[in-house]
């Protein structure tokens, strides 16, 4: 898996987990109002646009305006599965 497709698949699980926290159609809209992410209906990345580390943080502060640090700590298990991104 090249870099590229390892930060969709990290911004594709993010969303997931949170399709799980905040029901899928809330996960997906705020993930579509992060400038430079292209996601389906379904929540999967498609493409991103721009620095992949500024786009994650830029989800997860969305996901944090919603729910605060519960999205912190539910998000801590996918980024232990990509230890090669720093975070």
């Amino acid at each position: 898996m090249d870099e590229k497709e390892q930060y969709r698949s990290l911004l594709s699980e993010i969303i997931a987990k949170q399709a799980v926290v905040l029901g899928p159609d809330i996960a997906v809209l705020k993930a579509r109002s992060v400038d430079g992410l292209e996601v389906d209906d379904a929540g999967k990345v498609i493409d991103f646009d721009g620095d992949p580390k500024k786009l994650i943080q830029d989800l997860v502060d969305k996901y944090v305006e919603l729910s605060g640090m519960i999205v912190k700590n539910a998000l801590n298990s996918v980024f232990e599965k990509y230890p090669t991104i720093n975070k």
